[in-house]
């Protein structure tokens, strides 16, 4: 494993993250006095994945050409913990914990992490996903919700689980096209949306809401009325901003505030606060329901989350 646990330490990150990936370039949070940067690299036996985790403020790569030798990959993403903002090959998308993407390693390329991030890319022959899909781009987000997209993040979870054994023989080779050949159900799901999705995340309302909500994640009170009222729109408008997406407005605030206990349970410096005050905190006001939704996508208590993600980190430097 390459870790990197101080803002001192950058060079060696970069330069882990070009190994694995290609010519991607970090850019560290000023308001951070802490950088945390660690990977994990496992080579299956035909093809290989990473587990990353950082609090980086923006990953990045330019376009690449298509004779370079940094071209032979496509990344298959699973964002594992917290969410990023990504930017691939001219697409603009957000990326919440569960949510599959795809990048080409000679595409354009940028990554904004939210607070902490844990995410998984498993390096994918960019030749055969090509050949699989010959006129469609090969970047974008993955329509998960589809039997075909639900396929796939099964069997990452799978790739991720037997890391340890590894494939013999040609069982790597079988493993990586069977997540190619899901790749197809799951873009294909995407383009029917896309467009919309693409008219949506343009649209002004849909901005002022994203901007509203994250400006008063904290208030338990902040409901469609209030938003409503506050944005000047009627509530089916307020919801109309939402109806092309993969989430609906409650869904869209729930995961925001579950993202934001996530990263104050991962942090050690906030371990003098109780998992209750951290959830009334980011505005839920029902612990038992919290606790229910915060362990349905994390698949961990908040509690046994916090144990693995900051205490068993030991001792960190807090200002």
């Amino acid at each position: 494993m390459n870790r990197v646990v101080d803002i001192n330490d950058s060079t060696r990150w970069n330069r882990a993250i070009r190994d694995a990936c290609g010519a991607f370039t970090t850019e560290l949070r000023p308001e951070h006095s802490l950088f945390i940067g660690e990977m994990d690299q496992h080579d299956l036996g035909g093809f290989s994945f990473a587990e990353l985790r950082t609090n980086a403020g923006r990953i990045s790569k330019g376009l690449q050409s298509i004779d370079n030798a940094d071209d032979r990959f496509c990344f298959l993403v699973l964002q594992r913990k917290g969410s990023c903002h990504l930017q691939l090959n001219g697409q603009s998308m957000d990326l919440m914990p569960g949510e599959l993407a795809l990048m080409d390693q000679a595409g354009e390329c940028l990554i904004e992490p939210r607070g902490l991030i844990e995410h998984v890319s498993i390096s994918i022959s960019r030749e055969r996903v090509q050949s699989m899909i010959p006129d469609r781009p090969l970047s974008g987000k993955l329509h998960t919700e589809s039997a075909g997209g639900r396929l796939l993040r099964s069997l990452v979870f799978q790739v991720m689980k037997d890391h340890r054994e590894g494939y013999l023989g040609g069982e790597g080779s079988r493993v990586q096209d069977a997540l190619i050949a899901l790749l197809v159900p799951a873009l294909n799901g995407r383009a029917e949306v896309g467009a919309l999705e693409q008219v949506m995340e343009g649209n002004s309302l849909r901005r002022q809401i994203e901007r509203l909500v994250m400006e008063h994640l904290q208030r338990n009170d902040m409901t469609p009325e209030w938003m409503a009222a506050r944005l000047g729109v009627s509530v089916r408008h307020l919801y109309r901003a939402f109806e092309h997406s993969d989430e609906s407005l409650s869904r869209y605030v729930q995961l925001a505030r579950l993202e934001r206990c996530a990263n104050d349970l991962s942090n050690p410096c906030l371990g003098d606060q109780s998992i209750t005050d951290i959830a009334y905190s980011w505005g839920f006001s029902d612990f038992a329901h919290f606790s229910k939704i915060f362990k349905r996508l994390y698949q961990q208590s908040p509690r046994d989350f916090r144990a693995e993600n900051a205490f068993a980190k030991g001792p960190s430097r807090c200002e």
